[in-house]
């Protein structure tokens, strides 16, 4: 039970940090968008990285210096558009703003999941976080013991994006309001442009 409650609250640490995937969870969990495959393809990915972190298989991927630096020029690019897109979304308003309880704005399911992928997978800091910080701890703990390791880490995962996904609709009368939609696109893109620049610096330092 010692190494689950560990394994739960590593995991808590780093996942509710704001970032890029947090703050794209709450603004499909206010619109009501897919937010189940959103959920459920988050999940997997913690599920399938923290997975190999944990088992110490992570290391091999993260070793290569070649992979890590086109990882993260892929995902300085991709944020900075879509941290972009936040931002003309904040400058122009959007259909959203007429958001109700019983209406939603849909987008195609693949896409929403696609997008999901996207903002996890080309980001290199959630490789740092599931093979070196999360794998590295595991590493000290009894092989027999990585299992209740990794169950208390994976909890903390389901729990949250439910919690993030869902919970975002006690939100909704708040983001019936215009301003507070732009707000919320203004923080994102504040996010995706900042998660950008550390990639840039992060890809320049490596191959310096």
């Amino acid at each position: 039970m010692d190494f689950f409650i560990q394994g739960f609250l590593v995991c808590g640490g780093l996942i509710i940090a704001i970032g890029a995937q947090n703050a794209f969870v709450l603004k499909q969990g206010l619109l009501k968008n897919n937010i189940l495959p959103i959920i459920l393809t988050c999940f997997a990915c913690d599920f399938i990285l923290i997975s190999l972190g944990v088992l110490g298989l992570g290391s091999m991927i993260s070793e290569s210096q070649v992979a890590t630096v086109a990882l993260a020029i892929v995902g300085t690019l991709f944020l900075t558009v879509y941290g972009a897109r936040a931002f003309r979304s904040a400058y122009q308003g959007h259909v959203a703003l007429e958001l109700s309880d019983d209406n939603s704005v849909q987008q195609s399911t693949w896409k929403a999941i696609a997008t999901t992928l996207a903002i996890t997978l080309l980001n290199p800091h959630v490789y740092l976080d599931c093979f070196a910080i999360i794998g590295g701890i595991a590493g000290t703990i009894p092989a027999d013991s990585k299992i209740f390791f990794l169950a208390g880490a994976l909890c903390t995962s389901l729990l949250w994006f439910f919690s993030l996904g869902y919970g975002a609709r006690l939100l909704i009368p708040l983001f019936k309001r215009p301003m507070t939609w732009r707000i919320l696109d203004g923080m994102i893109g504040l996010v995706m442009w900042a998660i950008a620049f550390n990639l840039a610096k992060f890809a320049w330092q490596l191959n310096g």
